[in-house]
């Protein structure tokens, strides 16, 4: 059997993915539709294990690199599921207080992707938090189809009171210089946008691929926004346009960046949709975000 490249899967492909991912299919469902796609030589187990994430071969900074301190804490989160996980995490040579940011997972809890995410805003020279909204449920379970599963129980009202009180956490937190941004990818997007709304405090939000606020909750944003959007997701790109002329029409600062021929999920480097130069640029331009406004 051949191996499968990325150039070799059909567009179509990459969006039933994007469905399963977000609930809209179930896994028989997604199995079944992804059977028309198994021509060639390839399989449905194959597509299934191309598609799926691979942790183990992308992590960047590894759990025990030497250059960043990292380690598991609890905090306290009143309004959302009472005490919280969350990996912190912070450069090792650190001298003197340093920005903060809230890095906010997907609709998966906290998976080994996003505590790396952690770890590399950490490395960029900043104390991260990333908390698994799953805690109140046992927290991220091991794999993403479980996660996902869980998190659907959870009310992500309550989800973002969750992400707000890390917010308040590193507020406190004596590595803190006191300004905080937040970062986070699809479901934590929107939570970065809802932050953006309920925190005015907040110094820089970084959405990626992120559902939008309403168009009446824009009034209240004061941070500067830094919007990515991917090209080829139509899904959540078909809110921007409202979202770009509330901000228009309310004075707001943000930029916004639409990466063409890019999926949703291009950041994420453990799965197909990964594209590496958008996810790059992406990458660094958010880091200098955070540099200009969290010093």
């Amino acid at each position: 059997m051949p191996d499968i490249k990325k150039e070799d899967i059909k567009q179509e492909v990459f969006d039933l993915y994007d469905d399963y991912a977000h609930n809209r299919v179930d896994r028989r469902e997604f199995m079944q539709k992804l059977s028309l796609y198994a021509v060639g030589g390839m399989t449905v187990t194959s597509l299934m294990s191309f598609l799926m994430p691979d942790y183990e071969g992308a992590i960047q900074v590894k759990a025990n690199d030497p250059r960043i301190r990292s380690e598991y804490i609890s905090y306290p989160s009143p309004k959302g599921g009472g005490t919280i996980k969350a990996l912190l995490s912070m450069p090792a040579d650190a001298k003197g207080k340093l920005g903060g940011v809230v890095v906010v997972h997907e609709n998966r809890g906290l998976n080994p992707h996003i505590e790396d995410i952690g770890r590399r805003v950490a490395l960029a020279g900043f104390v991260s938090v990333a908390p698994d909204a799953l805690t109140p449920l046992g927290g991220y379970p091991g794999t993403d189809d479980k996660g996902r599963e869980m998190q659907s129980k959870r009310n992500r009202d309550e989800m973002l009171e969750d992400f707000i009180a890390a917010y308040d956490y590193l507020k406190s937190n004596s590595n803190c210089n006191g300004k905080i941004g937040a970062v986070g990818f699809c479901f934590g997007g929107w939570i970065v946008n809802m932050m953006a709304v309920r925190i005015p405090t907040l110094s820089a939000a970084v959405p990626f691929y992120g559902g939008q606020p309403a168009a009446g909750d824009v009034p209240k944003i004061q941070a500067p926004l830094l919007l990515q959007y991917a090209g080829l997701d139509t899904r959540v790109n078909e809110g921007w346009p409202a979202y770009e002329a509330a901000l228009k029409a309310n004075n707001k600062t943000y930029t916004v960046y639409i990466y063409p021929n890019a999926n949703h999920g291009f950041n994420n480097d453990t799965t197909p949709r990964y594209d590496k130069a958008a996810a790059d640029l992406a990458w660094q331009r958010t880091i200098d975000f955070f540099k200009e406004k969290l010093k």
